[in-house]
């Protein structure tokens, strides 16, 4: 009962206030327009005043984002041969340095690459031998010019077949200092360490140890976290403002990024066409795979046709007063208010974009506006 009683008390106050402010609009000043209310009445009336912000662009509304890694930052490992896993050093979640081991793959075929690479490799040192021998004896003339060039064509072929065999090694995974190695020592190994392609995080680990793989089966996923993508899906029928280099805001995280992509294809699942962003700020305490909110930033939708840049004013949603199609704003002016007609642009979250004939000395009202409008509306 006191609520209501409260409540009806309130009600009554209004209703006086506005009685009040009714008695007065007779004497308003010069303007036919002009609500007229002195500084204490506004007061009574709860009148807040705010000056307008030029805009020349707005905020959408909140958008899902996929977070992704760069296709160029992303590298797949796979298994360079067929074999059992032996050991997996790395696991998802860690990190890893270009070049460093990050599992070992025991393969049979490995030893008959590396027979067939130190083969080719005695050879070679043996034509060379033969190649130098020729040389000393073409200059001592014991042989004909005919038999160095034979010696020189079957040293050129072996030291193709050579190379021919190390890149075989390097295709099956083996490093450079492996191969160097396998060089010096002559001696045969089973086990083939597998690399890191480059520095990142382990994203995903698909075997594990102990397991059988065929050549080109995937081990892990590694990626580089900086910086990251965001994809969104935005109506087709909200593309209009967006363009290439307009900042994205992730709401939650408070970040930005750029819009590096528009696709030109609109999915059939949601109508949305897919907007690509990339973040390097703030992109360590986002994840690929999770989903994010975002405002894009977007052009003034209802630019001039002369191609003249159109300015806007961003005010509070409660500055706006509707009468039937037409948008208003109370404008304070000397001994009163005026309603000032404007063109809605865009709607933000808690804020709205207009076009209309606004100072950025003006100072419109945000709240009270209520009153103001019954005022506005008695008086006409």
């Amino acid at each position: 009962m006191a609520t209501r009683s409260m409540a009806t008390r309130c009600n009554a106050a209004i209703i006086r206030a506005l009685g009040a402010l009714a008695l007065l609009l007779p004497l308003a000043a010069p303007a036919a327009d002009l609500i007229a209310l002195d500084v204490e009445q506004q007061r009574a009336f709860g009148i807040d005043l705010i000056a307008p912000f030029a805009a020349d662009a707005r905020l959408s509304r909140r958008y899902p984002a996929e977070v992704a890694v760069p296709n160029r930052q992303l590298r797949v490992v796979a298994a360079p041969q067929g074999g059992v896993l032996e050991t997996l050093r790395v696991a998802e979640g860690e990190q890893v340095a270009a070049g460093q081991v990050i599992a070992e793959l025991r393969s049979p075929d490995l030893v008959d690459t590396q027979s067939q690479y130190l083969e080719g490799l005695i050879r070679l040192e043996l034509a060379e031998s033969v190649l130098a021998r020729d040389r000393k004896l073409l200059r001592e003339g014991v042989i004909a010019e005919r038999r160095l060039l034979e010696s020189q064509a079957q040293q050129r072929e072996l030291a193709n077949l050579v190379e021919q065999r190390r890149q075989l090694l390097e295709l099956a995974g083996l490093a450079a200092e492996d191969i160097a190695t396998l060089t010096q020592t002559r001696r045969l190994s089973s086990t083939l360490p597998i690399h890191a392609p480059i520095a990142g995080v382990v994203l995903q680990q698909m075997v594990s140890t102990g397991q059988s793989v065929a050549a080109a089966d995937p081990l892990y996923r590694v990626a580089k976290l900086d910086p990251l993508w965001l994809e969104i899906h935005v109506p087709v029928g909200q593309l209009a403002g967006l363009a290439v280099g307009n900042e994205v805001f992730l709401t939650r995280q408070g970040t930005a990024g750029k819009i590096i992509t528009i696709g030109r294809m609109v999915h059939g699942r949601d109508q949305g066409v897919l907007v690509r962003a990339e973040i390097h700020e703030g992109s360590q305490g986002l994840r690929p795979g999770q989903f994010v909110e975002v405002q894009l930033m977007t052009a003034l939708a209802n630019a001039p046709s002369d191609g003249e840049t159109l300015h806007g004013w961003r005010l509070p949603s409660s500055a706006l007063v509707r009468d039937g199609e037409a948008t208003y704003v109370f404008v304070a002016r000397d001994g009163g208010f005026a309603a000032e007609p404007v063109t809605l642009i865009g709607e933000e979250e808690q804020s709205v974009v207009v076009s209309g004939a606004l100072e950025a000395t003006d100072q419109v009202a945000i709240s009270g506006v209520v009153a103001l409008k019954a005022a506005w509306l008695g008086g006409e």
